[in-house]
């Protein structure tokens, strides 16, 4: 009796185990379980161990199966206690078997079990989805589909929930709408070039005229009151004339500085905004990250001593050459670097570092700043807006378009009082840089 009992019991497991993959209505037509199930009473020992050994094979058959899946698979009976998991929701959740018993909302507190059971118990055709993030055992998003074991039947036996990564997903759809808007700013930025490019040059010729007749004046007020009508002034009344045309002069001369420094404000703001969403093609060539890094630090070494920053380089020995641009991936480091300056008001430790990877060559630069509160990470590649005071507002935003026409990614890490670390991978094959930028020089 003990042995029947407990081939049933496992019979029944192995149902409920497979109801939720196989349609009911078809599962039970020719199923072996029902076949087993009607007899089972008059099975003799060598009948019974059959059977377990065919259930056996079953469960085996059906855990390779689920464990073999990307997606998470998750069964929960009708009080929502964890009877079962695949090894998906292991790499997706960090659940250990000891979960199991446990009821899922404690386990999983961003899903409504509460609604969810409520459609399980009313029958009928109901697949509750739902989608939320979590941050543990790393960052993800997930989407959920939950389904009840019995089909349609009214009452409730438990739910299966699938969990889908869609986190790569919702990447390419962000990126997908960063790059529409790309595409938008490309547009306005010729009109934008147009409508202020042409007033800031011709404002240009006018001070560069204004500074030639400051000039002038200032030479008249050094010559004095030689000659002509003012020749029969008093000495007194020229010298004030003097006095007071000088300053005149000098005024001016300050008015114009402050001019002439805007006007180069605003075409530099110009010259930025055009360079940072103006795709410019690449010019590749076979060099290593190594050489870039060092061209960059020499060109930076001196604002770098100035302002007192400790640079720490740890460069990898045997870096293979890759297929990049120097000039734009420089370009990206200055950028880098600059940020990293700026965010370390007093001093601190600039580090570079090189290296090689599974899919490509990467870099990193770190500082020893404030860092960035997570809250803003996800805004600090778009235009205008930046975490200082006195900051390039583009500077974010041209790193990533190059590192992008690269074919490559960019990985970001900071802690707020510890600093911040971007990390640019680059591709090593000649293939992915060509596609994304050109032939190699």
């Amino acid at each position: 009796m003990r042995a029947t009992a407990r081939a049933h019991h496992l019979a029944r497991f192995i149902f409920h185990f497979s109801f939720f993959i196989f349609d009911s209505r078809a599962f039970t037509k020719s199923s072996f379980l029902d076949k087993v199930l009607g007899r089972i009473g008059r099975l003799d020992a060598e009948g019974l161990q059959t059977v377990v050994q065919r259930l056996a094979r079953e469960r085996s058959f059906l855990e390779t199966l689920f464990n073999t899946i990307e997606d998470g698979v998750l069964v929960v009976d009708e009080r929502g206690r964890i009877i079962y998991f695949n090894q998906a929701v292991t790499r997706l959740l960090g659940l250990q078997p000891s979960v199991e018993g446990q009821r899922l909302g404690e386990i999983l507190p961003e899903v409504n079990w509460e609604k969810i059971s409520h459609f399980d118990a009313a029958g009928g055709q109901h697949i509750v989805r739902h989608e939320f993030e979590v941050q543990y055992p790393r960052p993800r998003f997930l989407r959920l589909y939950a389904a009840p074991l019995d089909g349609e039947a009214v009452g409730s036996a438990g739910l299966a929930l699938i969990l889908h990564d869609a986190t790569e997903a919702r990447q390419k759809t962000f990126e997908a709408i960063e790059s529409e808007r790309v595409q938008a700013l490309t547009l306005l930025a010729a009109s934008v070039a147009h409508e202020i490019g042409n007033p800031l040059n011709a404002l240009h010729i006018h001070l560069q005229l204004l500074e030639r007749e400051v000039k002038k004046l200032r030479g008249v007020s050094t010559r004095g009151g030689t000659g002509g009508v003012g020749g029969s002034r008093p000495r007194s009344q020229i010298l004030a004339g003097e006095n007071e045309t000088a300053e005149v002069a000098a005024k001016l001369d300050q008015y114009l500085a402050v001019a002439k420094g805007e006007i180069n404000r605003l075409d530099y703001i110009v010259t930025q905004f055009l360079q940072a969403i103006r795709p410019a093609p690449l010019q590749l060539k076979i060099t290593t990250l190594n050489e870039v890094v060092q061209k960059t630090l020499e060109l930076l070494q001196p604002e770098l001593d100035n302002r007192g920053v400790q640079v720490k380089t740890r460069l990898a020995r045997s870096l293979p050459a890759t297929p990049i641009d120097p000039t734009q991936v420089q370009q990206a480091l200055v950028n880098l670097i600059k940020n990293a300056m700026q965010a370390m008001t007093k001093g601190g430790t600039l580090t570079l570092q090189t290296g090689e990877g599974a899919d490509g060559v990467w870099v990193v630069v770190a500082d020893t700043g404030g860092g960035i509160p997570q809250e803003q990470l996800n805004r600090i590649f778009e235009p205008f807006y930046t975490t200082k005071k006195k900051a390039q507002a583009w500077g974010l935003m041209i790193v990533q378009r190059i590192v992008r026409a690269h074919g490559g990614r960019i990985e970001l890490e900071s802690h707020v009082g510890r600093g911040t670390t971007f990390r640019l991978w680059l591709p090593v094959t000649r293939a992915e840089a060509t596609v994304a930028g050109g032939a190699v020089a």
